[in-house]
């Protein structure tokens, strides 16, 4: 087979795959949540591959040829919050995280002479390889530093190659473009690049079309109504638990760790990890922890000794470490602020309050 020949069939069937994936993802009320930055994902890395080779009768040409190549260099923004997005339900982008992202997004454009041909020529390149370097370094530190707390095996496992994979591409596109210069892109390496996008996106439709034993993202399953009898070893983890929250609450403390959690439950760390898991229905330890201090934060705010009290006394008090992180954990819950939940129960006592149960 002529190599411009497999380089066209590995650029569509990568591309189509993609977009395809971000569809299935938007149509499935489960992955829309994945789809918001899967789907900016799909378009900028099929935008890259249809202008990914030396050959410039094979590069899609013309207004559409130079949208996708734009795009192209968006793509690292979006496959950063996406490899975020798959490992942690709750996240959004904000903060550093939105900041770093536009930050990119405006360099990348410069690079690409969006603001003209002055800043195109500055080598802006050189500082996207540095921003990468960042992005790959806080992936490492949320992914893998999260590890710890991750109770689904298969995914607890891919935390790590994930972070290896996307720093192996990032060095080696840099030891090339440092050793050759970055115009240089012969067609074999093109080939190889344009072949692992493939290999990326078959990797994601083995999890979309649950192939896998663990679905990105997934939310946590539910826990059954009619549970089915629980064995021994089962029956103590569940009263040890209930103990250890109804009697040595132990989860306001908000320094706890699952290694010292683990320890006070009396039990292999495995075994914790499934019974949280499979028996409470919680896909992490922070899940877990705040679904307890929830509990906690509505009695305190429903109790009118408490009344007064200020907002970030009441989160202290029910286990969070800042008020952020309650107002977030808590609007995430219940759909509304601590302070509206707290003024509609003080209108009307019988406003819903739910607790964590076990």
């Amino acid at each position: 087979m002529d190599p411009r020949q497999l380089d066209v069939i590995v650029r569509i069937a990568g591309a189509a795959l993609l977009l395809g994936l971000a569809a299935l993802l938007a149509r499935d009320p489960k992955g829309r949540r994945l789809a918001a930055s899967f789907g900016p994902l799909a378009l900028c890395l099929a935008g890259f591959l249809a202008g990914n080779t030396p050959d410039a009768v094979l590069r899609l040409a013309g207004p559409a040829g130079a949208a996708a190549h734009l795009l192209s260099g968006y793509a690292a923004v979006f496959l950063w919050w996406f490899c975020l997005a798959a490992f942690d339900p709750a996240f959004r982008p904000r903060g550093a995280v939105l900041v770093g992202g536009i930050a990119w997004i405006l360099v990348a454009s410069a690079d690409r002479g969006v603001f003209g041909p002055a800043l195109a020529e500055r080598g802006l390149s050189w500082m996207l390889v540095a921003m990468g370097l960042g992005m790959v370094g806080h992936l490492a530190v949320r992914v893998i530093g999260d590890r710890e707390g991750d109770l689904v095996e298969g995914r607890r496992a891919a935390r790590i190659w994930v972070v290896v994979l996307m720093a192996g591409q990032l060095l080696a596109d840099l030891i090339v473009d440092l050793v050759m210069g970055l115009d240089w892109r012969p067609l074999g390496f093109s080939i190889v690049q344009n072949l692992a996008l493939l290999g990326f996106a078959g990797w994601l439709a083995s999890l979309v079309l649950r192939i896998e034993v663990w679905p990105l993202g997934a939310a946590p399953t539910p826990v059954p109504a009619a549970p089915a009898p629980e064995d021994a070893a089962q029956a103590r983890l569940a009263q040890r638990l209930k103990t250890l929250v109804e009697v040595e609450r132990i989860h306001l403390d908000p320094d706890l760790t699952f290694a010292s959690f683990v320890r006070a439950m009396g039990a292999p760390e495995r075994t914790v990890r499934r019974f949280v898991n499979h028996r409470l229905g919680h896909d992490h330890f922070r899940a877990f922890l705040n679904a307890q201090r929830m509990g906690e934060a509505r009695r305190l705010l429903a109790d009118p000794a408490r009344r007064d009290d200020k907002l970030i006394a009441i989160a202290h008090d029910a286990g969070f470490a800042s008020l952020a992180s309650f107002n977030r954990v808590f609007l995430a819950t219940e759909g509304v602020s601590p302070s509206a939940w707290r003024a509609a129960k003080a209108v009307s006592p019988g406003f819903e309050e739910r607790s964590a149960a076990f």
